[in-house]
């Protein structure tokens, strides 16, 4: 299996550092509002990647954080007049009701960044004995040009670095011995969140939080690391200098990044009124689609976003959704009998997909040719199979791609369709409960019906609902 490793700007193959098990750290949101689409590429782009080890049979232990102590946070508290906390727990239960609609299978840890704060305090400890950082009227600075391999992940030298001091500068910069040091520990402003230290009254900087938090959940050396490639620098350039600087030994052995998604051709931003979140995605449809589409292309290649290549995602995931339920109706109406010893011999030939989906998926993890394999093995069931198939051939068809799909975390073995009657049902509790304010049992019943593929919008006639 090889991986591109930003660190060397290879393919490399991959060799964990105990056998059979891998260690991986990927950087999750920051919590102030609404997942968009941009932070759901990294999130189901390695979730891929997990499903894929732990198909191969690896176990893994995955950790993905929760940035929930951050300026934006309390720039959004202020703004509601709500605390910091309220507005992190807030959107941290939205951002796993997205993901529960990616279908990305939950972290074996979500660290909080605040749950953390006490390690985050020791490393600081450690590296100001150490001599990696230095403290001026209560904030901490990390000696960045005491870290000699600093650059090596963005594979730029110090002075080259110049040009990003803009996003290295902090309040205080005065005080700093080098405009290129970053903030390990900041004082705390009036209305403020704060935790105490030794050093102020204050909270940590963005990157020793993701240093900590991997070490007390993986260990000093992880296998893998990943991440948007927004984070390569100054983010993940500073996670290997505090924590080499504190542990003494290399952090992570592969660091992995994804791409960035533009919309419509142009980038993301809430300026030029094309941000897109995730929930809103999820009005028009199935979040199966949305995955599907992510996974069209390599997650090293740029992605650009629009209406057509959605359209083209829903069409591409409905072929394979035909797929498996034509193989289940002839599989009701199959005979009872078991392979004959010609649909042993076509059986067989599919194994030549699966051998085509591990290449793919084996060559860093390309996701579009294990997708394309996937559609040929579909391709191969629709033309091999009738009503005088087997019930045992049909359900070893239905199993392969089931099995295939599943590591790109896709459903295709669906529950039967809820009938409209339920759904009226439904929609009608939904409405009482909203009328009596119970609006926890109100999200419960929306979250029920998207669960089984329908879709609600509430306007001023009424509820609207259509399936994905």
């Amino acid at each position: 299996m090889k991986i591109f490793n930003t660190l060397s700007k290879t393919k490399q193959e991959f060799v964990p550092l105990e056998e059979n098990k891998v260690r991986m750290y990927v950087c999750g949101p920051t919590v102030y509002n609404f997942i968009h689409i941009g932070n759901a590429r990294p999130m189901i782009v390695f979730d891929t990647v997990r499903r894929y080890f732990e198909y191969k049979g690896y176990d893994v232990n995955f950790v993905s954080n929760f940035t929930d102590v951050d300026d934006k946070i309390i720039k959004k508290a202020i703004e509601e007049g709500l605390s910091s906390d309220e507005v992190s727990k807030r959107y941290i239960a939205e951002c796993k009701k997205d993901m529960e609609g990616m279908n990305i299978k939950p972290a074996t840890k979500h660290p909080l960044a605040t749950e953390e704060i006490g390690g985050m305090v020791e490393m600081i400890k450690t590296l100001i004995d150490k001599g990696f950082a230095y403290e001026k009227n209560g904030t901490v600075y990390y000696r960045t040009r005491k870290f000699e391999e600093y650059g090596k992940l963005s594979h730029k030298n110090l002075d080259d670095l110049r040009s990003g001091e803009r996003s290295l500068l902090v309040t205080g910069e005065d005080e700093k011995e080098d405009t290129l040091d970053f903030v390990l520990w900041k004082p705390k402003k009036e209305g403020e969140p704060f935790w105490e230290s030794p050093w102020s009254e204050g909270r940590p900087g963005w990157h020793i939080e993701c240093s900590v938090m991997s070490k007390k959940y993986l260990g000093e050396q992880i296998d893998i690391h990943a991440g948007g490639e927004d984070l390569v620098f100054p983010h993940h350039e500073n996670e290997i200098a505090q924590s080499e600087a504190a542990n003494g030994k290399e952090f992570a052995r592969y660091w992995m990044h994804n791409a960035f998604l533009n919309i419509d051709n142009h980038k993301m931003s809430k300026s030029l009124g094309n941000f897109r979140t995730v929930r809103e995605i999820s009005g028009q449809y199935d979040l199966q689609v949305l995955r599907f589409f992510m996974l069209s292309a390599h997650y090293r290649s740029p992605l650009n976003f629009s209406a057509e290549l959605m359209e083209a995602s829903k069409s591409g995931l409905e072929r394979i959704v035909n797929a498996a339920d034509n193989l289940k109706f002839l599989m009701g109406n199959g005979k009872n009998t078991v392979m004959t010893e010609e649909e042993k011999a076509l059986f067989a030939k599919t194994e030549e997909f699966v051998k085509g989906f591990e290449r793919a998926m084996e060559d860093d993890f390309n996701t579009a040719d294990a997708v394309a394999a996937v559609f040929e093995l579909v391709k191969y069931a629709n033309t091999n199979t009738d009503e005088d198939s087997s019930r045992e051939y049909l359900a070893a068809l239905l199993d392969r791609l089931v099995k295939l799909t599943d590591v790109l975390g896709l459903i295709v073995d669906r529950e039967e369709d809820i009938l409209d009657e339920e759904i009226e049902k439904l929609i009608e509790e939904r409405q009482a409960a909203r009328k009596a304010k119970d609006f926890k049992k109100a999200d419960a019943i929306r979250d029920e019906l998207l669960e089984k593929g329908i879709l609600l919008k509430d306007t001023r006639e009424g509820v609207q609902w259509k399936r994905a």
